[in-house]
């Protein structure tokens, strides 16, 4: 029998480091896991009785299944609500089941088989593999770490080339905590004009931001078309709900185009829970006093984390869940997290995991803050 190429492109194989982590795991012993950043796996979930409610509402208007490809109309409403100083219709909104999905629909928009789209580095693992999917090659550009991990802007325009279709944007950064400035989103949205090239705008961390002014976006500047992509995932602890959305924006014609496309795509799946979609609305009424909560938990261990690395080199993370940490030790990165596993039963990740020139670990402080103290107290001590 005869597979496409993704069965050599998407080896099932562990790699090391997960190996020893699933031997030790079988063994009985315990390890800190900070490399998973999911909250719910650490308390923080949205309130029981307010998503019943809001569920048990949804699931009645959605009995009569009356799909919308953009998604249903009081789902964009709300989330254009949430837009509201910018002034997003309702018509430029397209519910997607997360903020996958709505790459997925960005590389087939944009690209054509061969094409590429420029990516930060340090980067995620996952954008490798959703390019693989659409047929489109990652090209990346420079964060640089001596410099708060700032955007390389005069590096990116370098990396633009004939088959350039898009600039993939992240802010808050995954996984070194960067917060674009207002004046970095502006210049990039002044590269896209030159270049006629659209921004995808990845702002998934945009409600934990631990320093600063609120974080720029580049709807309204510059660039002749942006897409920008959030969801509840992080937002509100509901990664389970997979409801997330693309806001289009820019030149009129463009955006006219690209939703008329992407309204086709979605409804050639109608991939977004109809329950789900109803819901929307009523999570984000119901749960604005949990998100005060919840960042405040957030930068509480954020907090922990830099109070117990104090004295190393790492830039400090102005926005997200992670935080990048560099090492001056003569050993391999993948060397050093297994040792780190045996050792002190710390799971962390190598920098190369994330296309990281150099020595780094790579760390989520979404952990308990006692727990965080104690694991990176011993992994700086064993450093």
């Amino acid at each position: 029998m005869r597979f496409s190429d993704l069965t050599i492109d998407f080896p099932a194989a562990e790699n090391r480091l997960y190996r020893r982590r699933n031997e030790i795991v079988r063994s009985g012993e315990t390890i800190v896991d900070l490399v998973r950043g999911n909250v719910n796996e650490h308390g923080i979930v949205y309130p029981d009785s307010a998503l019943r409610e809001v569920l048990a509402q949804a699931a009645g208007q959605a009995r009569t299944y009356k799909p919308n490809p953009l998604g249903q109309e009081p789902a964009r409403a709300a989330i254009a609500a949430y837009y509201a100083p910018l002034q997003v219709g309702t018509d430029q909104i397209l519910l997607t089941p997360g903020t996958s999905i709505a790459y997925w629909y960005c590389f087939k928009l944009l690209s054509e088989p061969g094409d590429d789209v420029l990516c930060p580095a340090p980067s995620y693992p996952l954008f490798d593999y959703i390019a693989n999917l659409s047929g489109t090659n990652i090209r990346h550009y420079r964060l640089q770490e001596a410099d708060d991990w700032t955007i390389d802007l005069d590096y990116l325009e370098n990396q633009i080339t004939t088959r350039t279709r898009a600039i993939i944007v992240i802010s808050p950064h995954n996984p070194t905590g960067m917060v674009a400035r207002a004046a970095q989103v502006a210049d990039l949205g002044k590269i896209a004009e030159r270049h006629a090239l659209p921004i995808v705008f990845d702002e998934v961390f945009n409600e934990f931001v631990f320093e600063g002014s609120p974080p720029a976006r580049p709807i309204g500047g510059n660039a002749p078309l942006v897409f920008t992509l959030n969801g509840f995932s992080k937002m509100f602890a509901l990664p389970g709900m997979k409801v997330g959305w693309m806001v289009v924006s820019g030149d009129d014609s463009l955006a006219r185009k690209a939703m008329t496309t992407l309204e086709l795509i979605s409804d050639t799946f109608l991939p977004v829970n109809e329950i789900a979609q109803f819901s929307v609305a009523g999570i984000f009424e119901a749960g604005q006093e949990f998100l005060k909560t919840y960042k405040q938990r957030v930068a509480v261990c954020r907090n922990a984390a830099l109070s117990s690395l104090a004295g190393s080199s790492l830039v400090a993370p102005r926005g997200g869940f992670y935080l990048v940490l560099p090492y001056h030790r003569d050993i391999d990165e993948e060397e050093l997290a297994i040792e780190l596993l045996d050792e002190e039963k710390v799971l962390v990740h190598p920098g190369y995991f994330y296309d990281i020139e150099g020595r780094h670990l790579v760390l989520t402080f979404i952990q308990d803050p006692h727990v965080l103290t104690d694991a990176l107290l011993r992994l700086k001590s064993h450093l």
